[in-house]
């Protein structure tokens, strides 16, 4: 049986910011790839738009009120 160690996620595979944030939202949990899908797209950028913060905030309020299990 061969093993595959997860690949670091690039611009390229990450989606939108708005795209992953509707994910995790739609399945209620966060894993760690979910975590670094979303600091990938984040980071690849100069700046965070507005809307990129209000999603970013969403995901904070929701683990916040216990709407999102973290899962590895």
């Amino acid at each position: 049986m061969t093993t595959f160690a997860p690949t670091t996620p690039t611009a390229k595979t990450t989606g939108t910011v708005e795209q992953i944030v509707d994910r995790i939202c739609r399945h209620r949990k966060i894993s760690r790839y979910d975590q670094q899908l979303l600091m990938s797209a984040l980071l690849s950028k100069d700046a965070i738009s507005e809307n990129e913060r209000s999603q970013i905030n969403r995901v904070f309020d929701n683990l916040q009120r216990g709407c999102l299990r973290v899962v590895d």
